[in-house]
């Protein structure tokens, strides 16, 4: 984290280099002297940072580091805004006309001077670096020192000592590897074992390794804890040791001074002709998993490497992603079971509501996560329900300071300490949402560039760049995916409960994020991210917080009407400000004012207009105004050169099951006459864009929104609407398609299909609604090679649907929507051969028996959803289960019984006034209710109705 604060000063202050800024002229070298030494301290703080918790005289130190960067920082920051407001041209204007200006002499002498005391205490604190000569922490004392010079294997061995008669959920996964062990092809093969720190790897691949039947199997064994500071030359040496012993033979002499090339030719030559299996434990490293297997024979014999560890792309490197393990969290009657078997030694939880109540709220914290419970269960023993109670809410301080937490913390820890400097901030940066927040991806990355916590890459954008971070964090299952669209693109992700804790217990002492909540309001000053959660806002303008950089708020109460209740007195250097989800009427002056400002999301609040000096927002990256009330921006958002995110859309309020036009977008800005035209003509300009979306498109417009786009070879959404179901999109003038092309949503009356839609390879969603066409689109759409998700509405008017030989090879998920004179659907042989989910809605000439001969033709290995909406009320009684038998007679009750009973899931849905009622038709459905089902009173025997919370129909749309 030091490491970050640093790294941002520095470029800042070259940022100042490189504009040459003559004001600071008689500072220009103590301003260099201060850029050098940070520049010393951050070199030593790649190594050291990881050590700091075990050493007190380091954390101090560090400490220090990270209160001066953040000095320096204000007051280049303050300097920075003095220039802007005396110039009103923002930044860059200033320094074109710089050697013209008249300054203030009263102001260059504070600055002076405060940068005259930086130099001091920047000098002073490199100096106590020196004196007191803090050792030059290499990779291996960093990973020794920090788990307090306790051996790391060692320390994962106390964590989880539980005795066989403890182990839970552990026989079903030990079996599977056995098997995979013993049963497996001729030849060497890699097994592997991936999951997160705590999640019980070790363990299994413990119990697999001592099951008699491997022992018996294999006639050499070696087991090699591997580490993250391992040694290619050590590692080889204790495998030859450990080979020879286990069969009673002397070590060959001289092993102890040879190199890595020897040292294998010894290995090779003892397990040559040998059926063998050596685990390597809690490998990090791709180079010494390879080192190690090059020293394996790869003969005829049924020979293994298991490996266990934390990271995805190690697991698969040379198992080829085939034979890898993902451990699971307990199930909850597992965790139930261990949990009692550490806080209750065995014995049942007492019956006592309270401590009940306690224990499934601890569990909940940890998720499943074996290393959690034993490690909190063995805490909480012998301690009375007060203590439960003050163990449960200070998790994070007793990971921080408990000695029966610190094998857990330091476990945790040491997937932490194996990331890059910029890594650790962007998963610290985690620790700014509240317990099981769901964070979408987008916007975590989107606060990540704002925060300067994004290194720039030649040839890769910084969006890019922090896709990237995202996921190597999900790699190293410091992440876990929430969701993620079928083609693979992640849409949210969360931290587990427990390595949230540990995140805040390594923010505590760093000043980099406080919180606000309603047991939270008073705040340090010196705060610099400012977390509001669950609190009403009316304390936020009490505070005075000068030093404040980002200001998040998340889930506040019902707050006052007065926009200035929003913000702490002071905080004129915000660069981040989410607003998202506040009561918010009215846009905020106060805004106007924070030149700094690089992100501001108003998203989900009630703000109608955005006024015109918006535009003095000069160095804003990301405006997100989505689902408010904002219809049209004012022309000055044109000058904000900087914007590189904009989403203004909204959705209307719904008053049929699918309506026309049911996103709505912005009015764009234009001083112009024909703001129409020359909005699509200017759309070209924006040769970068990545996502766009138009609305309310008029037939005269198409061809020069088509020649736009021709200029936009990065994009890879486009979504398209005509003003009104019967206006007619050409989009036939586009000559050369934007070729990264991988969704594109038409909406509006299509004479034909686009010539060049089949052409994109790319494509990975295609909807197409009220295109009303008279000849199939399927012909032209089933080729495409990566296409994962394809809706139809009201787009197609024939009555026979046909989905040819082999076509859509990749297609997950299919609607088909609104297809009012739909009667028929052929399905040819391996057609969508990977369909995971089918939605058929409003299609009310389709009746039962050719739906289940649709289904009957498909191949239902992978079909997982069935959905109806809309739909007769004939199909639902006869598809369920105990429907009424005069519906399915001869060779209808076979199909029925091969189709039906092999889909989990099985839905149907109907359009109440103003919301979906749904009921489960699955084959697991057991309630009787008693349910309106279209215009009449049906009673469909055992339908469970589904509560309403629970799903979401028009998530697609959104």
């Amino acid at each position: 984290m030091a490491e970050s604060a640093v790294t941002i000063l520095v470029e800042k202050l070259a940022l100042l280099f490189e504009k040459e800024v003559k004001l600071l002229k008689g500072v220009h070298k103590e301003i260099q002297l201060i850029r050098d030494e940070f520049k010393r301290m951050r070199a030593f703080l790649a190594s050291a940072e990881s050590s700091q918790e075990d050493d007190p005289e380091l954390k101090e130190w560090v400490k220090q580091v990270i209160e001066v960067a953040y000095d320096t920082e204000d007051v280049l920051d303050e300097f920075i805004l003095k220039l802007a407001r005396d110039q009103g041209h923002g930044f860059t204007g200033y320094l074109r006309k710089i050697k013209s200006s008249i300054w203030n002499l009263k102001e260059r002498h504070r600055i002076s001077s405060e940068i005259a005391v930086l130099k001091s205490r920047v000098s002073s604190i490199g100096e106590g670096h020196r004196r007191y000569h803090f050792k030059s922490y290499c990779p291996e004392q960093s990973a020794s020192a920090s788990t307090g010079g306790t051996p790391w294997h060692d320390l994962r061995e106390d964590a989880f000592l539980v005795e066989d008669g403890e182990l839970v959920g552990i026989d079903e996964p030990k079996e599977e590897i056995i098997k995979w062990l013993v049963d497996g092809e001729p030849g060497l093969e890699v097994v592997s074992i991936l999951g997160m720190g705590g999640s019980g790897k070790t363990t299994l691949a413990g119990r697999v390794y001592d099951n008699e039947q491997v022992k018996a199997y294999f006639q050499s064994h070696a087991w090699i804890n591997v580490s993250q500071s391992y040694k290619i030359e050590d590692i080889l040496r204790d495998m030859i040791i450990q080979l020879h012993r286990k069969i009673q033979q002397p070590v060959p002499q001289g092993i102890e001074i040879m190199r890595s090339t020897s040292l294998k030719q010894v290995v090779k030559d003892f397990l040559q002709q040998k059926r063998y299996v050596i685990v390597l434990d809690d490998v990090w490293d791709q180079e010494a998993l390879e080192g190690i297997k090059n020293a394996m024979p790869n003969s005829s014999s049924c020979s293994r490497i298991l490996i266990t560890t934390r990271i995805a792309n190690i697991a698969t490197f040379l198992s080829n992603g085939s034979k890898v393990y993902t451990c699971k969290p307990l199930s909850s009657k597992d965790s139930w079971s261990l949990f009692c078997k550490k806080a209750f030694q065995g014995k049942p939880c007492p019956p006592h509501l309270e401590l009940e109540s306690l224990s499934e709220q601890i569990l909940k914290k940890c998720e499943g996560l074996p290393l959690a419970i034993v490690a909190i269960g063995g805490l909480l023993f012998a301690k009375n329900v007060r203590e439960w109670e003050m163990i449960s809410r200070s998790l994070a301080a007793e990971l921080e300071s408990n000695d029966r937490m610190q094998n857990f913390r330091k476990i945790l820890s040491l997937s932490y300490n194996d990331l890059d400097y910029n890594l650790k901030s962007c998963f610290l940066y985690l620790g700014v949402f509240p317990e099981d927040h769901v964070i979408e991806c987008m916007r975590l990355i989107r606060l990540w560039i704002a925060e300067g916590l994004v290194k720039e890459r030649e040839g890769l954008t910084q969006e890019e760049v922090a896709e990237r971070y995202l996921k190597e964090l999900l790699n190293r299952n410091l992440v876990q995916i929430a969701e993620a669209t079928l083609d693979g693109r992640l849409k949210s992700c969360r931290v587990h409960d427990l390595m949230r804790e540990s995140i805040l217990s390594k923010l505590r002492d760093e000043n980099f994020v406080s919180f606000a909540s309603e047991q939270k309001t008073e705040l340090h000053e010196r705060v610099r991210r400012l977390s509001v959660q669950y609190t009403c806002n009316n304390s936020l303008n009490q505070l005075n917080l000068p030093n404040l950089r980002s200001l998040l708020i998340f889930e506040s109460g019902m707050l006052s009407s007065s926009n200035e209740q929003f913000f702490p007195s002071g905080s004129k250097l915000l660069r981040v400000l989410d607003l998202g989800g506040s009561s918010l009427h009215k846009f905020p002056q106060q805004i106007l004012v924070l030149f700094h400002l690089k992100y501001l999301s108003l998203r989900e609040t009630n703000v109608r207009i955005i006024p015109r000096s918006i535009g003095t927002l000069q160095n804003l990256q990301t405006l997100d105004l989505k689902h408010t009330l904002v219809f049209e921006l004012p022309v000055e958002i044109t000058k904000l050169e900087k914007l590189q995110y904009l989403l203004v859309y909204s959705y209307a309020e719904m008053t049929t099951s699918v309506p026309f036009g049911l996103r709505k977008g912005f009015t764009a800005p234009h001083a112009g006459s024909d703001r129409s035209k020359n909005t699509m003509r200017e759309l070209g300009e924006l040769s970068q864009l990545r996502r766009l979306g138009v609305r309310d498109l008029k037939k005269d417009d198409a061809e020069e929104l088509c020649h736009s786009l021709e200029k936009m070879t990065n994009l890879q959404s486009l979504d398209v609407a005509a003003e009104d179901e019967s206006e007619v999109i050409d989009l036939d003038f586009l000559s050369s398609p934007p070729p990264l092309l991988r969704s594109l949503y038409i909406e509006g009356c299509l004479k034909k299909l686009p010539y060049w839609l089949p052409l994109l390879h790319n494509l990975a969603k295609v909807r197409l609604g009220w295109s009303r066409l008279e000849s199939s689109p399927l012909v032209a759409l089933q080729k495409l090679p990566n296409l994962v998700e394809l809706e139809l509405t009201n787009a197609f008017d024939g009555g026979t649907l046909v989905f040819g030989d082999g076509g859509f090879p990749k297609l997950k998920e299919l609607w088909l929507v609104k297809l009012k004179n739909l009667r028929f659907v052929l399905m040819k042989s391996r057609a969508m051969p990977c369909l995971e989910s089918l939605s058929i809605h409003e299609c009310r000439h389709l009746d039962w028996q050719s739906l289940l001969l649709v289904l009957h033709g498909l191949t239902l290995a992978n079909l997982k959803r069935l959905q109806f909406y809309d739909m007769p009320e004939e199909i639902a009684i006869a598809l369920y289960p105990y429907g009424s038998s005069r519906f399915r007679k001869g060779i209808l009750q076979v199909h029925y019984e091969e189709v039906m009973e092999r889909i989990p899931e099985v839905y149907f849905n109907w359009w109440e006034e103003d919301h979906w009622e749904r009921y489960d038709l699955s084959f697991d459905s057991y309630q009787v209710i008693e349910s309106r089902v279209t215009s009449h009173v049906k009673v469909l025997p055992q339908v469970k109705k589904e509560p309403r919370s629970k799903w979401t129909p028009l998530k697609r749309y959104r």
